[in-house]
């Protein structure tokens, strides 16, 4: 998989190349997919933003295990931590309890003294900030990560994946979980696989045009890509011509 930061997140400060490099041939497990951090606001080591955040990544270790979901926020006025996490829709709890407490240390130290920081991983993202953005789609943060070999029939291929990604999107926005994936046939014994899963704290409104918005960002990565993902703060989507998802 080949990555890259959307244009949109040029204004933050973003991981070191030798981090994505890292992160994108999957040397560690515990390394995460892509992460930035804003370095417009920053704490302390011994404030009260930073106790705060450290018990908000606590709560949601614990909260997100039972629905695959989690927000929150602890403190008041400037040092008031608010902080989300999402887990794949079709990972175990006790997978998803795992990935949200790394991606709590895993920002921490990515994001050092930060206010403001988002971390993916394969099977959970989790953000946190002094601002509340609970409810809205963050149209900010995002990176796209695609399979670096050519379908042989791109035009017709890029039409199919748009197919299925579009009628993901259907499914997930009216689903109370957010998450839709699916298969379909094209060609002969060949089968296309896609996921899309927005964050809870939307609205099934939302939720759609998030994924319209992150659809339609699928030429700008993907074209002619045997699998690709475009990934942000509020949702995310993928597809890959192998079974990556538990049914």
């Amino acid at each position: 998989m080949h990555l890259l930061p959307s244009s949109s997140s040029s204004s933050l400060r973003l991981l070191s190349l030798a981090l994505l490099l890292h992160v994108s041939f999957g040397v560690a497990a515990v390394d995460p997919l892509y992460a930035v951090c804003s370095t417009s606001r920053n704490y302390t080591a011994n404030d009260a933003f930073g106790d705060n955040l450290r018990q908000l990544m606590f709560m949601l270790a614990t909260k997100a295990s039972p629905i695959g979901f989690a927000l929150g926020t602890v403190g008041r006025g400037v040092a008031r931590a608010n902080g989300l996490a999402l887990c794949r829709g079709d990972i175990k709890s006790s997978a998803c309890t795992t990935c949200v407490r790394t991606a709590g240390a895993r920002v921490r130290d990515l994001c050092p003294n930060n206010k403001d920081g988002i971390v993916w991983f394969d099977e959970c993202m989790l953000r946190y900030s002094d601002v509340e953005f609970f409810g809205e789609i963050d149209y900010d943060h995002r990176f796209y990560m695609w399979n670096r070999e050519n379908v042989s029939d791109p035009v017709v291929f890029d039409g199919e994946v748009a197919n299925l990604m579009n009628r993901l999107k259907q499914k997930a926005y009216i689903s109370p979980l957010l998450f839709a994936t699916g298969q379909m046939e094209i060609g002969e014994s060949r089968e296309l696989y896609g996921l899309v899963q927005c964050t809870k704290d939307l609205s099934g409104g939302d939720c759609k045009k998030c994924l319209e918005a992150v659809i339609g960002e699928l030429p700008s990565c993907c074209d002619g890509k045997r699998g690709g993902r475009v990934v942000g703060g509020s949702c995310n989507i993928r597809y890959e011509l192998y079974p990556f998802f538990d049914a």
